[in-house]
């Protein structure tokens, strides 16, 4: 990964996005903003159900301080402790607003079936049940970290989305849903595969995913800067696990090589902290500054000692200019997030086009 002073080029293939402007208090809070979540934010009292699992589930992995999943373990290299399930719930609402609240992006109308691949905490399964009340909607994950009480037509259930096998009929989801997958598979284009046949003809597949390489407009972030040279290392680490991360700006590719059409791509800039000027894009960073410094220990011990042979305390010591270079208001900083989506076409619809 490298990291990006000048804006890309139209050779990348990416949909062009605005420059960010910079504010020029670069210390004011952003908590004014906090008004922006609470207008656009509903209350949400879900109806109860719950789903009994075996105790072995319950039986984590413990290691270097932090918990991971027992079922297929050692496949998902983040943990799912109490701190990273807090992490998991901001980064949805960081999402959420980034989003301007849209759950997805694709032309769903009266969906019957939907799937969330790599539910995490379930938060979006559960937005998007209340939307649909008469549609089944589904989260699975190696993790059971999902809530007890839920819309009466959610179910989670505790998967492998590597398996051939996804529980129903081949043609059976109106909607399948991925987001920040980064990392968690040995090749993403597998479970888009996947996606295509599981996916009703006429139906969607959706991902979102963010993009780690570290990207700058202005110049102010110096080749040196802590978090593009740990994001590098990172690279390297999950590489040697066989867990890429950069695969947000290669989704729109594969879901055409998959056999999706009207297959379309939005790319958003997500501020690694609240610099921007923009009062929505400053509270984005300020959630997104909380994520990343809460979760780069979580996303950096499993990799670097698991691949790079690190100890937890030269982990330690070297994530401590990293979160500095974070919550460094000074240098205007951003990751981008891709979203893509694609339809599964009728039977015969490709020969008559």
């Amino acid at each position: 990964m490298s990291s990006s002073t000048t804006p890309p080029s139209p050779a990348d293939g990416t949909r062009s996005v605005s420059i960010l402007e910079a504010d020029s208090d670069p210390d004011r809070s952003g908590l004014e903003s906090l008004e922006y979540v609470s207008r656009n934010t509903k209350a949400v009292e879900p109806a109860a159900t719950t789903k009994s699992l075996t105790d072995s589930i319950y039986n984590y992995i413990e290691e270097n301080g932090r918990t991971y999943h027992r079922y297929k373990e050692g496949s998902y290299v983040y943990p799912n402790d109490e701190s990273e399930k807090e992490r998991l719930d901001l980064q949805y609402e960081l999402l959420k607003i980034l989003f301007d609240y849209k759950d997805f992006f694709a032309p769903l109308s009266d969906p019957q079936r939907i799937l969330d691949v790599g539910t995490g905490t379930g938060g979006w399964v559960i937005d998007v049940a209340m939307r649909f009340p008469d549609c089944e909607v589904t989260g699975i994950d190696l993790s059971p970290i999902q809530p007890d009480w839920v819309p009466d037509n959610v179910h989670f259930v505790i998967d492998d989305a590597c398996e051939e096998d996804w529980m129903v009929e081949p043609s059976s989801y109106d909607l399948i849903h991925t987001r920040m997958m980064l990392g968690s598979f040995e090749d993403f284009r597998d479970i888009i595969a996947r996606g295509f046949k599981y996916t009703k003809p006429g139906g969607w597949m959706e991902s979102q995913d963010l993009m780690p390489t570290v990207c700058c407009d202005d110049g102010t972030m110096a080749p040196d800067h802590p978090l593009s040279k740990w994001t590098k290392l990172n690279d390297e680490a999950q590489m040697r696990m066989q867990r890429p991360v950069r695969i947000g700006n290669k989704l729109k590719r594969w879901f055409q090589q998959a056999g999706f059409v009207d297959v379309q791509e939005k790319v958003f800039k997500l501020p690694i902290n609240p610099w921007t000027k923009d009062e929505k894009l400053k509270i984005v960073g300020r959630f997104h500054e909380a994520s990343m410094v809460d979760g780069i220990q979580g996303f950096s011990l499993a990799p670097f000692s698991r691949a790079l042979g690190w100890t937890k305390e030269e982990i330690e010591v070297y994530l401590i200019d990293v979160r500095k270079s974070i919550s460094d208001r000074n240098v205007h900083c951003y990751h981008k997030v891709y979203v893509v989506w694609g339809r599964k076409p009728y039977p015969g619809e490709l020969a008559m086009g």
